[in-house]
């Protein structure tokens, strides 16, 4: 029977290598764009407004004079740290949760739930428009609210896993001989769990690509000064009429890098879900 690592299995899915891949390269096109963009993303020249595409200008220009390569390239930065943040919040809001509602006093698990169950009515981009509103809109507006929003989602469903997990043989050994709860945690349960996490996590982040660019479209997310694919959106849904082209773009980055957030998060469950890599390796066996 052949053991394969979960990279290895990774590679087996190729809509789970596209993804990984376009996803690096907007990580990529983020840092290069912090010191690099072929023209000034924010510079209007109004006697080069709606130039069609050209080597000089590639997605062409708006009706203000931007270079829209120029802006949807520096935009990456805002995807790449809105995503980065937001999945880290939700994580550890996430785990917090889900480790306070399985592993502690009973007392404390009920009321964990009930907070659970109260935050959960609550849709993520509504909170992010209230919060938005009250405390001006921000993009560390949007990473906070979708960031404890998608982290209750988190929470709840790693919730029953974590509590599976806890009861099995291996992890009361581990409490009898004197393990903490940090370390069973740790050690047993979060790496069993990593599947269930996994999916949750990149849908956390393509939520929040989606809350950011929804929200910088409303007015509500990225201020005037920071590239956004929402904001570029809004600029350029008011010529949609006469220069359709114009809004491929942005919505197709839009589009692409959720897409490939989901992707990959089916794609890693897949390779890290041990009962799926058994029963592969048992299949390879026989045959």
């Amino acid at each position: 029977m052949t053991k394969h690592s979960w990279a290895q299995e990774l590679l087996r899915r190729p809509a789970g290598v596209a993804a990984a891949a376009w996803i690096v390269l907007l990580v990529v096109a983020a840092v290069v764009s912090s010191v690099w963009t072929p023209h000034d993303p924010f510079d209007t020249d109004p006697y080069s407004a709606w130039q069609t595409p050209s080597l000089n200008h590639l997605f062409g220009t708006d009706g203000i004079g931007r270079d829209i390569f120029s802006y949807v390239f520096a935009a990456t930065r805002t995807t790449v740290v809105v995503a980065a943040l937001a999945g880290v919040l939700a994580s550890l809001v996430g785990i917090g949760l889900a480790a306070l509602g399985s592993l502690t006093a009973r007392w404390v698990r009920e009321s964990t739930a009930v907070l659970i169950d109260i935050l959960i009515a609550f849709p993520t981009i509504l909170i992010a428009m209230l919060l938005s509103s009250i405390l001006g809109g921000s993009l560390g507006v949007v990473i906070t609210a979708v960031g404890i929003g998608y982290g209750v989602n988190i929470a709840r469903v790693s919730r029953g896993e974590i509590r599976r997990v806890g009861r099995t043989d291996y992890v009361l050994a581990a409490r009898a001989s004197g393990v903490g709860s940090a370390g069973v945690l740790g050690r047993h349960i979060l790496p069993n769990v990593a599947p269930v996490f996994v999916v949750q996590l990149s849908l956390a982040m393509a939520t929040s690509i989606l809350a950011e660019a929804g929200l910088s479209y409303l007015g509500y997310g990225a201020s005037a000064s920071t590239a956004s694919w929402g904001r570029l959106l809004n600029d350029l849904q008011v010529y949609i009429a006469i220069h359709p082209g114009s809004v491929v773009w942005p919505g197709a980055a839009i589009t692409l890098t959720v897409l490939a957030f989901n992707l990959l998060g089916d794609a890693l469950r897949d390779a890290t879900d041990p009962r799926l890599r058994a029963r592969r390796a048992t299949s390879e066996a026989i045959a």
